[in-house]
């Protein structure tokens, strides 16, 4: 007898969490669709995303490398060596 008490007892216990589990199945198996779409479009990004970085890092270079001409053309203006391609009034007013 006892047992059958112990058994109902027990009984809203696992049905918790056999709902639980049902629950929580349900939501993965709705999420699916979700998750199938995110991957077709994530899928797609990539080489466009590569691209973008590949052509950010070569503007960041021209630009470091800009910048690299423009101080050797300031240092050898002040130093009054400068090259026949150098503006030394533009650069001075740098």
């Amino acid at each position: 007898m006892r047992i059958a008490y112990l058994s109902l007892a027990a009984v809203p216990l696992l049905s918790g969490c056999v709902v639980g589990t049902v629950a929580k199945t349900a939501v993965d198996v709705a999420m699916v669709p979700v998750h199938v779409a995110t991957a077709g479009v994530n899928g797609a990004l990539p080489s466009q995303r590569k691209e973008d970085e590949k052509r950010g890092r070569e503007l960041r270079r021209q630009d470091e490398e800009r910048g690299k001409q423009v101080r050797l053309a300031q240092d050898r203006c002040r130093k009054g060596r400068p090259l026949p391609t150098d503006d030394c009034a533009a650069v001075a007013q740098r």
